[in-house]
């Protein structure tokens, strides 16, 4: 089986309070970047074969310590990109708390996109998808992908066979890790959430 450690990047100035989307320009905070670096540590020892991450740049900044221990490049793929919010990239989020379409989008993540942007079925198949290639690409191997809160989530809704309308049950914290060993008949999920390393 191909294990996946999916890990949320570390924390920006935005998190929790807008919704950075795919912007541009947003690097880690410095919390962010203690976090990164702790995170590199909890990794150490472990047989990574590859690291992969979403090309923004607060995910590379978060895999960047964890390559430079491990003596490995990072690898960006658009599977593991951040939801497409469209027009509300960059919003605060307590500004949007009015909005209707806003509301709906996150009382039925199945059916109700985010205004000018994509579905939450269209980012969760986006990352199934890159998984099962990965699983293809290193059977039996470990891999890290380093990517974002809920893209992470309906990634692991899906494998638990949990539906994206209570995937908000799950809580992805950043710089957590989330182990799943992925192989051609069976999934195991090994962590979620995990902040202090008992998956390893």
């Amino acid at each position: 089986m191909t294990r996946v450690l999916l890990i949320r990047h570390a924390t920006t100035e935005a998190t929790g309070t807008h919704l950075a989307g795919r912007a541009a320009g947003i690097g880690l905070d410095g919390q962010g970047r203690r976090q990164a670096q702790a995170l590199a540590g909890r990794l150490a020892g472990l047989p990574i074969a590859a690291i992969y991450s979403s090309p923004l740049q607060r995910t590379l900044e978060t895999a960047e310590p964890i390559a430079r221990l491990l003596g490995r490049e990072t690898i960006p793929c658009e599977d593991f990109l951040e939801i497409e919010f469209g027009e509300w990239t960059g919003r605060a989020i307590a500004g949007l708390e009015d909005d209707a379409a806003f509301r709906r989008f996150n009382a039925v993540r199945s059916r109700a996109p985010a205004a000018g942007g994509e579905y939450m079925l269209q980012a969760q198949a986006r990352m199934v998808l890159g998984l099962e290639a990965l699983r293809l690409r290193h059977p039996r191997q470990t891999v890290v992908v380093v990517g974002h809160g809920d893209p992470i989530k309906a990634a692991v809704a899906y494998y638990a066979g949990i539906p994206l309308d209570l995937f908000h049950r799950l809580e992805i914290d950043p710089a957590s890790v989330s182990a799943i060993e992925l192989g051609d008949d069976a999934v195991r999920i090994l962590a979620v959430n995990d902040t202090g390393g008992a998956w390893a």
